[in-house]
């Protein structure tokens, strides 16, 4: 049996990624801080093939050469907490990136989450070989990272599109997320530069897009990949529009410039032409959420009961 190390494994994609490669039967080893707290993973902490370090990922993993594959996730993500933080964004992003990659072995396989978010503002089609231009913090560390993950011979690096939808540990800076929420709770949605266009992919279609990785590993090792689907591509009109469809709410189309200039159209060519392509629609994605929204409070306190 492979052994696993999921870095990062009780974020928003990591608690799920877990889960997937625990219920596949293999025997995964999370490492995490828990910054963010623990019970969005406690359901899982029963499965005897599931291991946990808290662990810091800037401090040295001393049982890293036990591991066969090892998926990092660990990360400061988005531009607000990497903004926010900006030292440690570099010490853990990028500086701890590097003391992982130095600690393994050729024959260890990586694979890395990166991210479509240094494409940039082009507003061009983009493919793996198209020039980065990352606008923010975050986006150039994950690009820094990056280029020190492909120098370790046996690595996979994933861009992942945009990430929407539901997960144990929520996050409601990601777009999607945010927009539905924001029309089901509050029914508004502002929109700055609303013409700007992104690509997504549902958080379900992410973790399989990690096992796709692993699972062809021979061919794919070596490469970089955009993960997603050309029919994912959506301005942040087209997605306040979509969710429309669904609740009725206002939108407030504003003159105000986004701080996050991201503007760009991506190809996923390379990793379809493997075989992979999302299977969940935005349409699918938001009707989930909506229900879940019914009686889910992101933002919770103590109240009188």
């Amino acid at each position: 049996m492979e052994k696993i190390l999921v870095t990062g494994g009780a974020g928003y994609k990591g608690v799920k990624l877990t889960k997937s490669l625990v219920e596949k039967g293999f025997d995964v080893t999370v490492l995490d801080n828990f910054m963010y707290g623990f019970e969005p993973f406690l359901h899982l902490v029963e499965n005897k093939n599931l291991h946990v370090i808290k662990q810091d990922i800037r401090n040295k993993i001393e049982t890293i050469s036990k591991y066969d594959v090892i998926f990092h996730l660990a990360g400061l993500s988005g531009l607000p907490a990497c903004s926010a933080n900006p030292s440690s964004a570099h010490l853990i992003n990028v500086d701890a990136t590097k003391q992982l990659i130095d600690s393994l072995s050729k024959d260890q396989l990586l694979i890395y989450a990166s991210t479509t978010s240094f494409y940039g503002k082009s507003g061009t089609k983009c493919n793996e070989k198209t020039t980065v231009d990352p606008v923010s913090h975050y986006g150039k560390t994950k690009y820094m990272a990056e280029q020190f993950v492909m120098q370790h011979e046996n690595a996979i690096s994933l861009r992942f599109a945009t990430v929407f939808g539901f997960s144990p540990k929520m996050r409601m800076d990601l777009m999607v997320n945010d927009f539905t929420y924001k029309a089901l709770k509050e029914g508004v949605v502002v929109l700055f530069d609303s013409f700007a266009k992104r690509t997504f992919i549902h958080i379900d279609d992410a973790v399989r897009g990690y096992s796709f990785a692993m699972d062809n590993c021979d061919i794919m090792r070596g490469s970089i990949y955009n993960v997603g689907g050309n029919s994912m591509n959506f301005s942040k009109l087209e997605i306040a529009e979509a969710i429309k469809k669904q609740i009725k709410y206002a939108i407030i189309d504003s003159d105000v410039k986004d701080k996050d200039v991201r503007h760009f159209i991506i190809d996923f060519s390379k990793i379809k032409s493997l075989g992979f392509e999302p299977k969940v629609t935005l349409d699918e994605g938001i009707a989930q959420m909506l229900e879940i929204f019914q009686y889910y409070d992101y933002f919770t306190h103590y109240r009188t009961i």
